[in-house]
């Protein structure tokens, strides 16, 4: 373990560094061998990064977070919902759908109780946008598959928090605690509220780049309202995710200069993403593999199947490209926070059952985390998306 805080950011750097020269060679994603390089260094496996050195670097994971949602933010560009119509939010809500029913009909028919398998099942919507972006940004994949897939991981984190909700009213309705609308209506307050700020900061960013020209100081103007979104989140209890994307998506429809704003925002991000990753991969576990048995591969693979069937079915629904139909939902399996954080409230809601929730949890992360970026990576190059293997 090294005792120096400088030190191991250092080791996180060129470990990761070199871990994506390694994946690279064997022609997987940069973001692999980030999470492998982790993976490595941290407390499961050389312990040369402690737990409590993980924790305190907290921050870099959200500011990668926040700077990962204001990119997908420009992405939700009204020409192309006006081109597309309705098509990613249909598909958003029957991948995340289907994962759900999925997962909670198999624990019902494995004999596992309703109230568990709803909370536990509910999860299963949210994807971790991070890793799939990486991929995209890496191999510069272009096409309507992964046009369609950045606006559904983005309205993801939505259709997850609202299918969670609902998961957790029946749920305590079923143990008998908790208020059944005040279940529904908190989602709400914390997609809308979201939303609302980060619209409102989207508007307060046009009006210093009409001022500032420079591209040191147009650095600055991102920084700062990344920086101020991530913290009325914090402090309002909002979805960070949601709010930065807000944010994003305003500023790429109202300011001419967005292309320069997100070339400036992409020169600054690739040390703090590989940071981020490989924070990541030394928080996985190996230790929780063991532990989740039956209960943990149901979850795993039912999940996988829901999203799959979902992307087919929501892409069948909206017409889409078979490209979209048939490559979009394997792009989803990437699952890390925000199921995490859920976990936690899942518990919350059935004491009794709260460490396998989590260590089921923290298996899938581990397992979706590791394979995920190189099945988009297949994926995507299968949709004839992506002509280089750098």
């Amino acid at each position: 373990m090294i005792p120096n805080v400088l030190l191991d950011l250092c080791l996180m750097i060129f470990g990761g560094m070199l871990m994506g020269r390694v994946a690279k060679l064997v022609h997987l994603p940069n973001v692999t061998g980030y999470l492998v390089a982790g993976l490595l260094i941290g407390p499961s496996v050389l312990g040369l990064l402690s737990q409590d050195f993980l924790t305190s670097i907290d921050i870099i994971s959200e500011v990668a977070l926040g700077f990962i949602a204001f990119s997908i933010g420009n992405e939700f560009k009204l020409s192309y919902f006006k081109r597309v119509g309705a098509a990613p939010i249909v598909i958003a809500c029957m991948e995340s759908l289907f994962a759900v029913v999925f997962v909670v009909l198999g624990l019902i028919i494995a004999g596992q109780e309703v109230s568990f398998a709803l909370v536990l099942g509910a999860i299963a919507a949210a994807t971790a946008p991070a890793a799939t972006i990486m991929v995209i940004k890496q191999y510069r994949a272009r096409g309507p598959v992964t046009e369609t897939l950045l606006a559904v991981v983005a309205i993801d984190d939505a259709t997850a928090l609202i299918l969670f909700s609902l998961s957790v009213a029946v749920a305590q309705a079923i143990v008998g605690t908790g208020s059944l609308a005040a279940s529904l209506l908190s989602p709400l307050k914390e997609i809308g509220g979201a939303l609302l700020v980060g619209a409102v900061l989207g508007f307060l960013f046009l009006i210093p780049l009409r001022f500032f020209k420079k591209k040191g100081n147009r650095l600055s103007i991102i920084v700062g309202f990344v920086f101020a979104g991530l913290g009325l989140a914090q402090w309002l209890g909002l979805s960070n995710l949601l709010l930065c994307m807000a944010m994003g998506a305003v500023v790429a429809n109202f300011s001419a200069d967005v292309d320069e704003i997100m070339d400036i925002c992409d020169s600054i991000t690739p040390p703090i993403f590989m940071l981020f990753f490989v924070a990541s991969g030394a928080d996985l576990k190996l230790s929780v593999l063991p532990t989740v048995g039956m209960i943990g591969a149901i979850y795993i693979v039912l999940r996988v199947v829901g999203k799959y069937v979902g992307a087919l079915v929501g892409g069948a629904m909206s017409r889409c490209d078979a490209n979209v139909r048939k490559f979009l939902g394997p792009c989803l399996l990437p699952q890390a926070g925000v199921a995490i954080g859920l976990s936690l409230a899942a518990g919350q809601v059935v004491p009794q059952h709260a460490p396998q929730i989590r260590a089921v949890i923290l298996c899938g992360t581990l397992i979706y985390e590791l394979i995920g970026p190189a099945v988009t990576k297949f994926s995507l190059k299968k949709a004839g998306e992506i002509t280089t293997n750098q």
